[in-house]
C-alpha cells in the first residue's frame, strides 16, 4: 500500500503566545491514522519563547519551517496592538505567501497576518475585545467583529480560542471532506460545524437557560434528516413557541432552523458520497431532499459544485 501524503502544518509561536491558540492547531492536526498532517512547531528563531498566561514554550524550529509548511497557524498573542511581530517573521510570512502557503490567525495572531498586508482590502476577524484596535491599527483590513470565523481563500482569521477549533475543522473539511471533520470534531467532543457567521457573543440582560435543550432538539433533529422536519415540529421538540425558537436558534448556529436543516442534510450527503456507493438519487432520499434533481440544487448553492464531482474529488484511496 503506498505511504499516505502527509499535509504539512507550522505553528508559529510568538512571544506573548496564548497556551489556548498555540495548543488547538496542534492537537486537531497532531499526525494519527486518521489525521494525515505533520505539525511543527516553531518561532522567530530555535529554542524558549515565552508566552503568555505564565507558559513558556521551547520550540524545536525557526522560521525554516514556514518554507516547509503548506499551511501557517499563527497563534493569538498578548498585547498585539502595541508592536508589529520582528521583521524577519513578517518577512518570512509574506515568503510562504507567495509560495502558496495558506496562513491561517487564530485571535490576535490576526494582527501579525495584517502586519504583512496581506490583510489589506480583506475581511478579517480576531478577538472582540481587539476588533476595534485592529480596525485603527491597520485600517484598510475590513474588520467584522461579529463572526466566529473568515476564509479568504488563501488568508484566514478566526475569533478567541474556542472559535480557533471552529477555524480548523472548516480547513478540516475543505481538505479531508466532512467525515473526516466530524471524526475530529468527535474526538474533541466539539460541534461538527458553526458558522463561520454566527456572531461571537450575543449580550443579554437576562440569560435565557434553552442552550442544553436546544442541543438536544438538534441532535435530535441530526438522526432524524430522513423525515419532514419544519419549524413547528423542531420547535414542538424543544417545548418552545416557533417565534422563540428561530430568534434563539439565530442566536445559537447563524442559521434560521431551515437553513441548519439544510446544511445538516447537505453535510450528510457528503459523508454518504465520500464513504458510500449510494447512487445520487438514493442519497437524496436518504437526507430527506427527496429527489436528485433537488440535491443537486442545493449542493450547488451551498457548496458551488455538484455531487458527482465532489465524489470524485473525495473518492476513497485517492
Amino acid at each position: 500500500m503506498p505511504a499516505v501524503r502527509l499535509h504539512r502544518v507550522a505553528v508559529l509561536v510568538l512571544e506573548g503566545a496564548k497556551p489556548l491558540d498555540v495548543g488547538i492547531p496542534a492537537q486537531v492536526f497532531t499526525t494519527r491514522a486518521s489525521m494525515p498532517y505533520e505539525v511543527r512547531v516553531c518561532g522567530a528563531a530555535p529554542g524558549l519563547v515565552t508566552g503568555g498566561d505564565g507558559l513558556s514554550y521551547h520550540v524545536a524550529d525557526g522560521l525554516d519551517a514556514l518554507e516547509w509548511a503548506e499551511i501557517v497557524f499563527v497563534p493569538g498573542y498578548r498585547f498585539p496592538d502595541r508592536e508589529d511581530p520582528p521583521p524577519a517573521v513578517v518577512d518570512a510570512l509574506l515568503r510562504a505567501h507567495r509560495r502558496g502557503t495558506r496562513l491561517a490567525a487564530i485571535s490576535t495572531g490576526a494582527f501579525a497576518l495584517a502586519a504583512t498586508g496581506l490583510l489589506d482590502g480583506r475581511r478579517a476577524t480576531t478577538h472582540w475585545h481587539y476588533t476595534r484596535a485592529l480596525a485603527e491599527k491597520h485600517p484598510l483590513v475590513k474588520v467584522d467583529e461579529n463572526v466566529l470565523f473568515v476564509d479568504e481563500g488563501s488568508v484566514l482569521t478566526s475569533a478567541g480560542a474556542a472559535s480557533g477549533i471552529d477555524l480548523c475543522l472548516h480547513i478540516l473539511r475543505g481538505d479531508l471532506g466532512v467525515a473526516a471533520s466530524n471524526h475530529a470534531a468527535r474526538r474533541l467532543v466539539a460541534a461538527p460545524y458553526r458558522s463561520g457567521g454566527q456572531a461571537q457573543y450575543v449580550p443579554r440582560s437576562v440569560p435565557e437557560p434553552l442552550g442544553e435543550r436546544f442541543a438536544a432538539t438538534r441532535e435530535w433533529a441530526l438522526h432524524r434528516l430522513g423525515e419532514p422536519l419544519g419549524l413547528d415540529a423542531l420547535a414542538r421538540h424543544a417545548g418552545v413557541s416557533a417565534r422563540t425558537f428561530s430568534r434563539r436558534f439565530v442566536e445559537d448556529t447563524g442559521y434560521t432552523p431551515m437553513q441548519w436543516v439544510m446544511r445538516a442534510r447537505i453535510d450528510l450527503a457528503r459523508e454518504l458520497l465520500e464513504r458510500s456507493e449510494r447512487s445520487v438519487e438514493q442519497i437524496a432520499a436518504d437526507v430527506g431532499l427527496g429527489t436528485g434533481a433537488n440535491l443537486r440544487l442545493h449542493f450547488q448553492r451551498i457548496l458551488g459544485t455538484t455531487p458527482s464531482d465532489y465524489r470524485r474529488t473525495f473518492t476513497k484511496g485517492e
